[in-house]
């Protein structure tokens, strides 16, 4: 599970999908399985979260890596390109973009 903290030491990807109702669901197994299979298993990997909005349009997912080296890496390799043609084949576009934490703020 992430944990966000501003003064964490790694980095942030958050990757937004846009998809359509009848492939959120396959989308979703196909990023599960990404996940559960190959990813979670590379040097560096901390943590993800998927999240799905109501209309099942845009998928948004937030992963923590320990390095963005780590995260590019993982990108290359042979395995994940191959996952990344299968997920692009369910959506419109997607796009992993890497952030620094800023600020968090808590119930008070």
């Amino acid at each position: 599970m992430p944990h966000i903290t501003r003064d964490a030491s790694l980095q942030t990807v958050i990757t937004t999908f846009d998809t359509s109702p009848g492939n959120c669901a396959d989308l979703i197994d196909e990023l599960s399985a990404a996940y559960s299979e190959f990813i979670s298993k590379q040097p560096g990997f901390i943590a993800a979260a998927l999240h799905v909005n109501d209309a099942q349009t845009r998928v948004a997912n937030y992963s923590q890596w320990q390095s963005r080296d780590d995260f590019k890496a993982m990108l290359k390799s042979d395995e994940m390109r191959a996952r990344n043609r299968r997920i692009n084949a369910l959506c419109r576009s997607f796009e992993p973009v890497m952030y620094e934490v800023f600020a968090t703020h808590d119930a008070v």
